[in-house]
Parts: C-alpha cells; structure tokens; sequence
C-alpha cells in the first residue's frame, strides 16, 4: 500500500468538527462479517425475484452492486422493486454477533463536535448495529439510502443532500469508510478521509475492486483500528 506509514495526531484533525461514519466494515471491523447475513438475503431476494439459481442470483447481485453503488439501485433500475420491501428483507438478521464496543463508544463521545452515521443501507440496520456495539447515543443522526433517494454512494448528488441537509462545512470534516470508491467525493470537497481496513489486509470476504492499492490517492489515512485511531486524536 502506497500510503504514508504515520499515525494521526491531535494537530491533524484539530478543524474537524464534523465526523461522517460509513456504518458495515467502518463502525465494526471486517471480520465481524455481519454483512455476509445481508449477503445471504439479498442473494435469496434476487433468486426469488427473477426465478434464477443461487450462483446465478449472486452472480447478477455483485454486478448490481459494482455498477450501481448498491444491489438495491440496481434491482430499482432494472426491475422496479419496492425498494422498502427489499430493505426490511435484506437487513432481517441477528445482530447478537456484533459484539459490543464501550471503548470505541468512548472514543467517538470525545470527539469534539457532531457525529454522524452515513450509510447506504437503512436507518434501522444503522440502529439495531450501532446500539448491539453500544454507540448508537454518540451520534447527532443517520443519513441512510432512503433520506438519499435510494441513489447510493459514491454518487456525488448523495453527498451533496448529506452536507445540505446538516450543513456541514467540508474543509472542517472528517469522512470513514471501508471502500476506496466511497472516499472520492469526500476527498474532493476538502475533507479527510480515513479508510477502514481488515487486520493484517486481509480481505477474506470482499470484492476485487472493494480493496485499497497504492493508486487510492484520495485516501489521507488507511487504518485496521478505529477505536486506536480516535483514541490518537482524543487522547
């Protein structure tokens, strides 16, 4: 990874007043892997929809979610679903697997200033995730897909209604994500960006195009510890 290999400190963040969180693989780390339950569901919601096999269903959701930001986007622009009706059954998962995180819960109440959860899934999959890591009482709000239209990250529009709606100074915030892509806009409307890695780089479950490389030139800061992060620039 081309990256500067320094850790953040206090003076590198002293602006930042606002801070945006990506919710799956940001707020918790990767192998947690409560997405894959998602996974599972959006698989079987294409399958039944489309009457296609499970390889063939996965196939064609991958695609969706490369070339549309989401499958849901996907499955709107191709096939005209209820977009609500995908969401409750794609977020139907146990939750008692996200373990709970008072450290991190720490970390992000110590930030100065406002807190938010900006994710392309729901507003109750952003909940019921933040409340099993114990955090959910940091945040000021969550933006989720519905409050964007159902048009997902890394479309720049998506951004923009985030910043409007809580009029968020970019040259003062901070964006986290765990995908690359995620961090473009962010990166180019003056923020610091911090993406979100696995232990060690070791991307057991995730696409191609969804891992970092030395060519990521919007990316400020790479970290596999969010909590040890925050803690630099609280401490």
């Amino acid at each position: 990874m081309n990256k500067p290999d320094r850790l953040p400190t206090k003076a590198d963040f002293a602006h930042v007043t606002d801070w945006v969180f990506d919710l799956d693989n940001t707020l918790y780390p990767h192998h947690v892997n409560l997405f894959s339950q998602i996974d599972r569901n959006m698989t079987a919601y294409v399958s039944a929809l489309l009457s296609l096999d499970p390889v063939d269903a996965k196939s064609l959701q991958k695609q969706y979610y490369r070339d549309h930001g989401t499958t849901l986007q996907g499955l709107m622009i191709h096939h005209g679903i209820d977009p609500n009706d995908f969401l409750e059954k794609a977020h139907a998962i146990d939750y008692s697997v996200v373990p709970a995180d008072p450290a991190l819960g720490e970390a992000i109440k110590a930030l100065p200033g406002r807190k938010f959860i900006f994710t392309n899934g729901s507003v109750r999959h952003a909940e019921a995730t933040a409340r099993a890591l114990g955090i959910l009482e940091n945040f000021d709000d969550i933006f989720d897909i519905v409050a964007a239209d159902f048009v997902p990250k890394p479309a720049g529009d998506t951004y923009h209604k985030f910043m409007q709606l809580h009029r968020v100074d970019t040259r003062n915030a901070a964006m986290f994500e765990d995908l690359p892509r995620n961090l473009l806009v962010p990166r180019t409307l003056g923020m610091k960006t911090v993406l979100l890695v696995p232990r060690n780089l070791e991307y057991e479950f995730a696409e191609v195009w969804e891992k970092t490389s030395g060519e990521d030139e919007q990316i400020d800061y790479v970290t596999e510890d969010l909590t040890g992060f925050l803690t630099r620039l609280v401490g």
